[in-house]
């Protein structure tokens, strides 16, 4: 017996070494990238290439040993990153390339934004186009020399072969080129102050929308194009230019895109939240990853439209989105992670596109039985729905009043239908291999989504919205505002880092001062006020008024950058601007509301000629052209009376309330025991003060042209 238990475990050693031996082999390389948080770094920790991180150090080895360096930028949901990986970086000999010739550095966009946007900038000044992968070589000095995005293997050797020698031979020649880009970096986007008088009217805006409108898609939504992206931002822009001028058109417009979106493929049908975006014209076949800035903004945009449409399709998005976005993407403590793969294994265990999402005819069948063949001409599961491999991205075509009634179901049955279907195919969705998940938390989108959940509880009046917001504001408060008042950009693995963008700050105050509005308490004003004064102080150039995109602190970047065109997301100067002009009104501060006007008449002639580029700096305009009204709520009933308020579509109002006496200049000397007041003011001119709200209303909407 003694001997039958030293032969099991001999065995059970040997079995043991075999198995570490199998986990070594597994992971034959590991570089650098090991000791990051950052789920993108990660992915590339095990390549054969002897990744870096950006750091002092790093960029220092490069200089001593007077070696190329390989600027490669990404993120952790980026399916045409995972490609070039998986053909270049895990390849032995063009690993052995680099490490021979180059110091190869990694980035994360996501964390260095700073960083990607001077190498981005390169590139487009190169290639005439950008986007990621973002592969920049540069000399030791941080200088780029050459780059692109995606390079096949064959295209990146022979690039990476051919700068190598240039730089062996002709280093002076290369130093030449890396001057004209580094020039041509440091001027692009600079903005020459506009010393005329501050003029912003109503006619110029509405030419600017005008050319505008030659690019919009009346049929399908978005704008002309092969590809079609969400921009709810812009959307946000448009719908409040078409209230504020009775533009019925354009209010079409916003809508027919909005109903096309939300019907569309690129979103998740089952699941609920928006992909990145469409690859086609009908908003059918996404780029499947979802990204958290993407879902925060449309939950605004959707929200918002609802006040003015009473469109049960947009608050059903709403809420679908942000069942989303709490199952998948938020932790415990409240914070957001950033985003989830478009990439996750198949049926034969390899990665590919839209796995995850997308469904087979004999499954359905299996799944819905009697039922499958109404789903298939509800969601189109037909030859209109098929994508390639023969499978469906489900879609509709129709509302559900129409299709309701053209199959002779009640809407309460059709809605009943409609939420077994969901129930059944999420259930079986959820036992597939998930899409990856970069879990690291980003300060500016993380106060996105809180300005979403706001927009969404102040539109829904759902509770549980505020609750989510607010546990999320704290979580910033506690964990990402520093001692000295800044604060990071990152937080992982219990960890904050990374010294905060101008993003970070103007996003975070924006989503303050949209919690002071529907909570009343101060703290988030006060807040406001003072990460933007550690932002004029750190990040203000005072010749323009406008704001550095890093801090007067950052080192290590060849350009200080001003980010001012508005993408996706709206420029982090368009933001603050935003947010001074408020702040201006909130304590009756010159410098702040100075300090807007001249923020938006250094930009005004670029926005007035690109409106697509600038739309968030022509709905600052707005605030000038039009009546903008302060709003004071005073009086123990103020809470319920902002919360009535908020009831209607408002954009040109900001709202100061309290139950107490209050020190905010707005609502100074304004508290009475025994009635609560709305007081209405425009220009510090305030009309009689009234007691109800519907009759405050009526009179915001009187002059709101």
């Amino acid at each position: 017996m003694r001997i039958q238990y030293l032969l099991f475990f001999v065995f059970c050693f040997f079995l043991s070494c075999d198995k570490k031996q199998n986990q070594k082999e597994y992971h034959k390389y590991t570089n650098d990238l090991i000791n990051e948080t950052s789920p993108y770094l990660l992915q590339h920790a095990h390549n054969p290439v002897n990744w870096k991180p950006w750091n002092k150090k790093v960029l220092d080895q490069a200089k001593a040993e007077n070696k190329l360096i390989i600027i490669s930028v990404g993120y952790s949901s980026c399916h045409w990153c995972h490609v070039m990986e998986k053909e270049s970086f895990e390849n032995d000999s063009v690993a052995k390339l680099m490490n021979d010739n180059f110091i190869s550095i990694k980035v994360d966009r996501e964390e260095r934004p700073d960083i990607d946007q001077i190498y981005m900038n390169a590139v487009q000044l190169m290639t005439g186009e950008g986007g990621w992968p973002l592969n920049c070589i540069a000399l030791p000095d941080g200088r780029p020399i050459f780059g692109g995005t995606y390079f096949t293997k064959q295209q990146w050797t022979k690039a990476l072969t051919e700068i190598s020698n240039l730089y062996k031979k002709d280093p002076n020649k290369a130093s030449e080129y890396a001057d004209k880009l580094v020039k041509g970096i440091q001027e692009s986007q600079l903005i020459a102050v506009n010393t005329n008088a501050v003029n912003f009217n109503k006619t110029e805006i509405s030419a600017s929308v005008k050319s505008w409108k030659e690019h919009f898609d009346h049929k399908d939504g978005g704008l002309v194009g092969q590809t079609k992206f969400p921009m709810p931002a812009s959307l946000q822009f448009l719908l409040r230019y078409s209230v504020q001028n009775n533009d019925k058109a354009t209010q079409n417009f916003v809508f027919n895109t909005m109903t096309k979106m939300a019907d569309g493929g690129i979103y998740d049908a089952i699941g609920g939240g928006f992909s990145r975006y469409s690859v086609d014209i009908k908003w059918h076949i996404p780029h499947f990853e979802k990204m958290l800035y993407d879902n925060a903004q449309l939950v605004s945009l959707y929200s918002e439209a609802y006040l003015v449409s009473k469109n049960e399709l947009y608050k059903k998005t709403v809420y679908e989105t942000l069942n989303f976005v709490e199952r998948e993407l938020m932790a415990s403590n409240g914070a957001f992670y950033s985003s989830i793969d478009a990439d996750s294994k198949n049926k034969e265990n390899k990665l590919e596109e839209g796995a995850y999402y997308v469904w087979d005819k004999k499954e359905l069948q299996s799944l819905l039985k009697s039922d499958y063949l109404l789903f298939q001409k509800y969601y189109n599961s037909n030859e209109q729905g098929l994508w390639e491999n023969q499978k469906y991205v489900l879609f509709k075509n129709q509302s559900d009043k129409e299709f309701a009634f053209q199959n002779k179901l009640t809407s309460a049955q059709l809605d009943s239908k409609i939420k077994n279907w969901k129930h059944i195919l999420l259930a079986a969705r959820n036992k597939r291999p998930r899409p990856h998940v970069d879990n690291k938390t980003l300060t500016s989108w993380n106060a996105l989504m809180i300005k979403g959940y706001v927009t969404a509880y102040r539109t829904f009046k759902n509770l549980h919205y505020k609750e989510v917001a607010l546990k999320n504001a704290n979580f910033i408060v506690d964990n990402q505002m520093q001692k000295d008042g800044s604060l990071n950009h990152n937080y992982k693995d219990d960890k904050s880092s990374i010294a905060g963008f101008a993003e970070d700050y103007a996003s975070v105050v924006d989503a303050f001062i949209a919690l002071y509005q529907i909570t009343l308490d101060e703290k988030w004003l006060n807040k406001s006020k003072q990460l933007t004064d550690y932002a004029i102080k750190h990040f203000q150039d005072k010749k323009s008024n406008l704001f550095y995109f890093a801090t007067d602190a950052s080192t290590g970047l060849i350009a200080r950058k001003m980010e001012v065109v508005d993408n996706v997301i709206p420029s982090s100067n368009s933001i603050l601007a935003h947010n001074l002009f408020l702040l201006g009104h909130y304590y009756s501060n010159d410098i702040y509301s100075e300090t807007a006007q001249r923020m938006l008449n250094n930009i005004k002639v670029n926005a007035l000629e690109a409106p697509m580029e600038y739309y968030n700096w022509l709905d600052l305009m707005l605030n000038y052209t039009d009546n903008y009204f302060e709003v004071a709520i005073s009086g123990k009933e103020a809470m319920s009376k902002t919360n009535q308020l908020q009831s209607y579509y408002l954009p040109n109002i900001l709202i100061a309330g309290s139950t107490k006496e209050s020190r905010i200049p707005l609502l100074e000397n304004r508290f009475d025991e025994n009635e609560t007041y709305i007081y209405i003011c425009v220009n510090k001119s305030c009309k009689k003060p009234e007691v109800d709200v519907v009759t405050a209303v009526s009179k915001i909407n009187s002059n709101i042209q």
